[in-house]
């Protein structure tokens, strides 16, 4: 599994020039749209490898229909770091939140800037990105633990997608993520091998409507998650 993070690293590298490129060729207000169906197939591909390669089996068939459907901001829970990459490998309407050590990075960052990521550096500010991008029809992605779960089944929540969603008067969809084993989760060692096969299943969870209180809104939230990610006997 080693070699799947570092494919990953290789793709990332790989895509430099393709983006440097497009940036420099391609008029300014097909920067979005191109860059991110570039993502979201080159992401395809690498989950598609780790199937043949490495044994790892993501059902994402439930999310299929995202793709027709108009801005959303999309919320899961986050057990690992392959999360980020299987959701943005379901729609081409896709950006997320990225650290703005990433986003301004020269090189590393063309392409996210292109499919105009919203960095995380100034919450105001990400809030207004969100909105703006979810103004142009995105599918905003959001882990609303603030980085991977730290504690079992979730960890505490924030509320920036429910501010979000109050001020743009978009819907939130959940997905809820499960895992075989908690591999690349927060207390997993890099270097530590999963149980093979390892399965992973994304399934669509509740939508919620835009809401009028933040904190009421966040409760339910919070609380919908825990129920959805307790175990079953």
């Amino acid at each position: 599994m080693v070699f799947g993070l570092g494919l990953l690293a290789v793709i990332c590298l790989l895509s430099i020039p393709l983006f440097l490129l497009l940036f420099i060729v391609l008029p300014r207000r097909w920067h979005r749209a191109v860059s991110r169906r570039i993502i979201r197939f080159g992401f395809h591909g690498y989950l598609r490898t780790l199937h043949w390669v490495c044994q790892i089996r993501t059902d994402l068939r439930e999310l299929d229909g995202l793709q027709d459907e108009g801005p959303l901001i999309i919320i899961a829970n986050h057990p690992s770091l392959l999360d980020a990459v299987m959701l943005l490998s379901c729609s081409s309407k896709a950006t997320c939140v990225l650290k703005a050590s990433l986003l301004h990075n020269p090189l590393y960052g063309v392409g996210a800037r292109m499919a105009r990521y919203v960095s995380n550096e100034n919450p105001r500010h990400m809030i207004e990105g969100a909105c703006r991008e979810l103004a142009h029809g995105a599918h905003f992605i959001l882990f609303p633990e603030g980085g991977r779960s730290r504690e079992f089944p979730i960890s505490g929540l924030s509320s920036a997608c429910i501010l979000i969603s109050k001020k743009s008067q978009v819907p939130i969809q959940t997905v809820i993520l499960e895992f075989s084993t908690p591999y690349l989760g927060k207390h997993w060692g890099l270097f530590t091998p999963p149980v093979l096969p390892l399965t992973i299943r994304a399934r669509l969870g509740r939508r919620f409507e835009p809401p009028a209180v933040t904190a009421q809104a966040l409760s339910e939230l919070d609380s919908y998650f825990r129920s959805e990610l307790q175990p079953k006997d």
